[in-house]
């Protein structure tokens, strides 16, 4: 058994990162040592630390330099203790009055209760300080010529520390206590064993020479704590016991990228019986971009899931491609069909895909479904770490594996992690609805590099860290060079570029992911498909006919039902345009086993029903519905063929449907119109999109008539100009450029 109750500012948050995880590591394998923040800071200043995964979660927090204590998981006061210190406290008032007549004492402006705390300096009149107290009934604690603390008359942090000790029925000699300033020298006069940490304030090292309980250490901060453990027979044990494993170091100058993903570079299926390993089917060419980081031969992992197929060595890498990636191999994580439909199809989507595109009526929070959640982040990080070489970079995506940096940093502290967001990150109020908001914001800060794919993305981020810890804001920058401002309602001016929390380093990212130009360029090449669209088009011209055009996922996220209404009321408005267009209506299905969205389907399946069978003719049928998913071939013809692209999503992280027809109509120089959500992230991206809201039906219906009634010449233009930017960032400039921001972010921060 053993209780340590330590400083935290330059003692148990002091020191070398090896000496601070090393302990921390010993603290959370021992259940039976007892861990006490004794502390000068507010209660307010101390609940971010316990959103660190790499920190021990305190048993109590002793607060305020001893006048506030509480348990440290729940956060409840210990009541026999506080109340006592309660009932001696003056007025804050009265005494921030009484003190306001000395000019060089100067309030500090930090969270704090049962205390008044002052900066003061040489010039400032100690005795008349003190006579004030003494007269309110108050104590005078000072440190580093510097910190003036007023406290509850006997109240310091080794008398709270002493009757939580006799409160616990803890032996004496299995309390260690540690510190650095002067106002910790009230737990050295417990008569506890204690230790001042290598470093210490010199008023301290001189008050506590002479007694016998205090050693004073060599080393600094944690590295001073376990020196001290290894002095005392009591507590030796636990520091012996642990198995030293010095920190990698990278030997080569092209550093190994640890590739994170959900998803393998390829699919497994059966095929005549064989087990055959297969290109992925998706033609959202994210995958083929990763994969060409590898091209020129870089050392790499691929790590992602796949279904346990139960043919046995579940552990042995693969290769994707040994003639294009030399030097890739695939760590597959094996997990049974009831693991990956419980942790990605009904927890990541019923608890974080609605809160993250802001429907948080529509969130469940399951408890026990998050430590399954927890169970399957733990297996990626064992396995990141296992494969990992010294130094390598780490890129994880997606926010299904939000926890993986808390448990991968305190693994391996020698890796570069960076991760990103595929989704929308929501506003600061709908983050926090998640129970979970703590532990993901302390596992994300764990990072080296965080990207978005916009900068209001950051910006929410930003605002989320804002109610979950101090940090400072080392860098901003301006993002009107490729971002739209104040013309949209995701823009903004201004982006954090890189943020400072608990003295690491953290670089932010805006990074929208790009189009694979080059294999839509490639496929509109083909001369059957080229046929086929030469075909289809004198088929549409015959019927002078306006297409309108909408492909997206049966998703309650891409307000598929408010556009079906939308068009009709467009129908009921501008009778002259009934018989003249047609909306081409292409819904893909969600995944197998998605019940989330079964609601929305039904409900769009009777919107388009009545809206048909309101204003359809014998030759003409307003809108045709399509619930399949087209293969990528199909869905460039249907781009080709398009007047008006329908892009109306009420929330979406970007939307590659937009950018996808941009680039097929420019490629063809065609004069397609891009009519955009706003809530889309490429909103900000695309200035010659016309722009609509989702949530106002007759901005829907007033962006549509525009676009159906606008000159091709400006048309055309505004594709041309749109293309141009869909070219340049594209696919692959999305994936080297995370990678160069990776490589760039801060190489020597501490934990």
């Amino acid at each position: 058994m053993m209780l340590l109750a330590t400083d935290l500012d330059g003692t148990f948050l002091g020191g070398s990162m090896e000496d601070r995880l090393k302990l921390y590591q010993i603290i959370k394998e021992n259940k039976d040592i007892q861990l006490v923040f004794v502390t000068g800071r507010g209660l307010e200043s101390v609940i971010p630390l316990l959103n660190d995964p790499m920190i021990p979660t305190p048993n109590f927090i002793i607060a305020d330099v001893g006048a506030t204590i509480c348990d440290g998981t729940t956060l409840t006061s210990i009541d026999s203790i506080q109340h006592e210190i309660e009932r001696n406290w003056p007025s804050v008032y009265e005494l921030q009055e009484d003190f306001s007549a000395i000019p060089s004492l100067i309030y500090q402006r930090v969270p704090q209760q049962r205390r008044c705390s002052y900066y003061y300096d040489t010039s400032t009149d100690l005795a008349k300080v003190q006579k004030i107290a003494e007269k309110r009934g108050c104590d005078v604690v000072t440190s580093v010529d510097k910190y003036l603390d007023i406290l509850p008359k006997g109240v310091n942090k080794g008398s709270t520390l002493k009757k939580l000790v006799a409160l616990l029925g803890i032996p004496t000699n299995r309390v260690l206590v540690a510190g650095d300033t002067l106002n910790d020298l009230s737990l050295f006069h417990t008569g506890y064993k204690g230790v001042a940490v290598g470093g210490s304030e010199t008023a301290l090292l001189e008050a506590s020479a002479n007694l016998l309980n205090v050693y004073q250490a060599r080393h600094a901060g944690a590295g001073g704590i376990l020196e001290s453990m290894k002095k005392n027979k009591e507590f030796a044990a636990y520091v012996n016991d642990v198995i030293e494993e010095p920190i990698l170091r990278q030997t080569s100058n092209d550093r190994q990228l640890v590739m994170v993903y959900h998803r393998l570079p390829y699919e497994r299926m059966m095929v005549d019986g064989k087990l055959k390993q297969l290109p992925p089917q998706s033609p959202n060419g994210i995958i083929p971009s990763l994969l060409g980081l590898f091209e020129k031969g870089r050392p790499g992992v691929w790590i992602g899931e796949e279904v346990d197929l139960g043919e046995g060595n579940k552990d042995v890498r693969n290769k994707v491609d040994v003639d294009k990636f030399p030097n890739l191999a695939v760590s597959a994580i094996s997990l049974s069909q009831k693991d990956i439909d419980k942790f990605y199809r009904v927890f990541s989507k019923e608890a974080f895909w609605p809160t993250i595109f802001s429907f948080v009526d529509k969130a469940k929070f399951n408890h026990l479904d998050w430590e399954h959640y927890l169970k399957i982040n733990k297996l990626f990080a064992k396995r990141i770490a296992q494969e990992a070489e010294p130094e390598a970079l780490v890129w994880i995506h997606e926010y299904n594996l939000w926890m993986v940096p808390s448990f991968l940093k305190t693994m391996r502290p020698d890796l570069k992690i960076g991760f990103f967001h595929h989704t929308a990150f929501p506003a600061a109020d709908i983050f926090n609805t998640i129970p979970w908001r703590r532990e993901i914001i302390g596992s994300l800060l764990m990072c080296d590099f965080i990207s978005f794919h916009i900068p209001r993305y950051v910006e929410n981020f930003i605002d989320v860290l804002r109610s979950h810890t101090p940090f400072k804001r080392l860098k901003t920058i301006n993002v009107s060079k490729q971002f739209l401002t104040y013309s949209m309602a995701l823009g903004v001016e201004e982006m954090t570029k890189i943020i400072s929390v608990e003295g690491r380093t953290i670089r932010l990212g805006a990074q929208p992911v790009g189009v694979n130009y080059g294999l839509i360029e490639g496929l509109l090449a083909k001369e059957e498909i080229a046929k086929r669209i030469e075909t289809y088009k004198l088929e549409v011209a015959n019927k002078e006919m306006k297409r309108i055009l909408s492909i997206e996922r049966m998703d309650y996220v891409k307000g598929p039902l408010e556009k079906v209404l939308a068009f009709g009321e467009f129908l009921k408005e501008y009778p002259e345009f009934q018989g003249k267009v047609e909306l081409i209506n292409v819904c893909t299905p969600p995944s197998k086993g998605m019940r989330i969205y079964d609601k929305i389907r039904d409900q769009v399946n009777q919107a388009v029903g009545e809206i048909n069978g309101k204003y359809a003719r014998l030759d003409w049928t307003p809108i045709q519905y399509f619930f399949q998913a087209l293969p990528f071939e199909e869905v460039l013809i249907q781009y080709s063929l398009a007047d008006v692209a329908w892009i109306t999503p009420l929330r979406d992280g970007l939307n590659l449907v937009s950018k996808e027809f941009i680039a097929t109509q420019g490629l063809l120089s065609q004069s397609g119109v891009l009519v955009l959500s706003e809530f889309a992230g490429a909103s900000v991206e695309l200035p010659y999109c016309v722009p609509t809201n989702p949530y106002d039906r007759r901005s829907m219906i007033e962006s549509l008539h525009q676009a159906l009634t606008m000159q091709e010449d400006e048309a055309h233009l505004r594709i041309k100009r749109s293309l141009q930017q869909i070219k340049h960032y594209d696919i692959h400039y999305w994936g080297e450029d995370f990678v160069r921001e990776l490589e760039e972010s801060n190489n020597t921060n501490e934990v």
